[in-house]
């Protein structure tokens, strides 16, 4: 992910209850609905000012064979085994004002981005009635300015562990997914956010040049829920900085970085066609 929203946050929160041995339930092609989230994010990983946003998202479900969007987000199957798939993976931004931000003041604001790339998901382990998967996860995607012209900032790499659990504690319908591993980034990626150009430096923020490379690590879980007439989720994830590349930025003031959700969406709609899901 990239810094700042990684991963697109409303995805981290989409994260059934399948009784019986490997059986399918038949839910709708597709389902549609609104919602409202409210999120905590810092401004970037490293700074140590964070925002809280409401926002309203779109609630919508597709199980088609080769788009999806699920609780996975949304993606593109190209090529899936009883092992391997071949996704769409695809990430966000959220913009910053530098006038809003003590570290950056001067500089020019942080515009908003959006990712894009192929993932390859690895399934390492399934349980036998399908209520525990765990999978390991290579998306790697460019990264693009969508704010003041289309701007090329970069690709970012974050392979990681990913375990998904149905019916957690025998809690029917609650799902509980668990993320965590390393990130990376090109030096394109990290010389938007963490450096500091001449023109910019003052006597608390010197110069500074951001190389490539390893970003962090990201630790994530999330909860959520479908009833028959809304959808419930949330989630919380936490950012460890030390040993990232740019850790010695002027714009790093932490090496943590903490952000977590909240969102609740409205069913209105929803196919009468039913496939087979495993969710």
């Amino acid at each position: 992910m990239t810094p700042c929203l990684r991963h697109a946050a409303l995805a981290a929160l989409l994260i059934g209850g399948c009784l019986g041995q490997a059986a399918a339930d038949q839910k709708p092609l597709w389902e549609y609905g609104v919602g409202v989230t409210g999120l905590y994010f810092p401004d970037y990983p490293g700074s140590d000012q964070a925002s809280p946003y409401v926002l309203p998202f779109p609630y919508f479900v597709y199980r088609g064979e080769i788009l999806k969007a699920d609780r996975h987000g949304l993606r593109g199957v190209f090529f899936d085994t009883d092992r391997l798939e071949l996704n769409l993976s695809l990430g966000a931004s959220l913009p910053v004002s530098s006038d809003d931000n003590r570290a950056r003041q001067g500089m020019p604001d942080l515009q908003p981005t959006v990712e894009l790339g192929p993932s390859v998901d690895i399934h390492l382990w399934r349980s036998q009635d399908r209520r525990f998967q765990l999978d390991l996860r290579l998306p790697i995607r460019m990264a693009l300015t969508v704010s003041g012209g289309v701007r090329d900032i970069g690709w970012v790499f974050s392979p990681r562990l990913n375990l998904d659990i149905v019916d957690v504690a025998g809690l029917t319908g609650w799902n509980l997914g668990l993320l965590a591993g390393p990130m990376y980034a090109s030096e394109r990626n990290n010389d938007y956010f963490y450096s500091v150009a001449p023109q910019y430096a003052t006597v608390d923020r010197p110069a500074y040049d951001a190389g490539g490379g390893y970003a962090g690590s990201q630790f994530l879980i999330a909860v959520s829920k479908r009833y028959p007439k809304f959808w419930l989720g949330a989630f919380a994830r936490w950012e460890d900085l030390a040993g990232a590349t740019f850790a010695d930025s002027p714009l790093v003031e932490t090496k943590s970085a903490f952000s977590a959700g909240i969102g609740i969406a409205w069913i209105l709609g929803e196919s009468s066609t039913r496939v087979e899901a495993f969710e």
